[in-house]
């Protein structure tokens, strides 16, 4: 017999994870600060390093400010001759970002515009030269976890959490985020988190590919940029490369795929980083006994 005054739960695990969120994130839009564009995204450059953070307090949801201030730095970012590595972050220990936010979506007017901008910063995104790295702490949900979806590298806490909620509130997720999804964790997996809308955490999420890397929360930043910095040591335009042709190669004719190979071996041959790299590597090979 149950005693009295107290009542037993009967939800699972991953059903009180959803709860929780849900309160959280409703704590988040009833407290969100007013606050002017240049505050919402907070940028710090050290020489070829940024780090962008997403500072809509608490929970960094996207709004039509944010997501524009994103878009348009990374494309001034992308447009110097040598575009510097990113770290993408968010203020705060409990959100990386909540996702979208929901106040915005009222309306075909306000969410048109909105989702163009969010396509376009997912098409940047996959289309940066340099290393994009995601640091990630607490909550990193529907729109917020396709950015994580669409970096090169991401470091995460043990809290964090991850998920499409978007069929439980009424919302949909991008159709290139949700493509995205199915290349990086595979048919079963997208569909598992979109058609339920349940969110992992973060040793799922290591387990299936949504993140990379696991570390204390104190030590997640610090780890992201040395990651970064490290992809960012890498040659320049061979990183470049590659990461086009892993990102943007899929939707391509044999022929664009040949023609893209000829371009990058004409750009790769003649830099001298690149010549230096193969001369180390033949002087190895050549002074190994036969």
């Amino acid at each position: 017999m149950a005693m009295p005054g107290r009542r037993r739960s009967f939800l699972s695990p991953i059903e009180k994870m959803a709860v929780q969120f849900s309160s959280l994130f409703a704590e988040a839009s009833n407290t969100l600060v007013n606050m002017g564009c240049s505050d919402i995204l907070m940028i710090e450059r050290e020489l070829d390093l940024v780090v962008m953070t997403m500072n809509r307090p608490p929970a960094n949801a996207l709004n039509t400010d944010l997501i524009s201030s994103l878009l348009v730095n990374l494309r001034t970012f992308a447009s110097e001759p040598s575009p510097p590595g990113i770290v993408l972050t968010g203020n705060g220990d409990r959100f990386f970002s909540a996702g979208g936010d929901i106040k915005e979506v009222a309306g075909i007017e306000v969410a048109t515009p909105r989702l163009r901008d969010f396509h376009a910063w997912l098409c940047e995104l996959e289309r940066y030269p340099g290393p994009v790295v995601c640091a990630v702490r607490g909550y990193a949900v529907g729109g917020a976890f396709e950015f994580l979806l669409h970096a090169d590298f991401v470091v995460a806490n043990h809290e964090c959490q991850v998920g499409f909620p978007e069929i439980n509130h009424g919302l949909l997720p991008a159709v290139k985020g949700m493509r995205q999804a199915v290349q990086m964790l595979g048919r079963r997996a997208a569909q598992s988190l979109l058609y339920w809308g349940e969110l992992i955490d973060a040793s799922k999420a290591i387990e299936i590919g949504a993140i990379d890397e696991i570390a204390e929360t104190s030590k997640v930043s610090d780890r992201a940029i040395s990651v970064c910095r490290q992809l960012r040591g890498k040659d320049k335009k061979l990183f470049a490369a590659i990461k086009r042709s892993l990102n943007l190669t899929g939707l391509m004719e044999d022929d664009a795929l040949d023609a893209m190979t000829i371009d990058d071996l004409k750009e790769y041959l003649g830099e001298k980083a690149s010549a230096e790299a193969r001369a180390r590597f033949l002087s190895k090979t050549s002074s190994k006994p036969e």
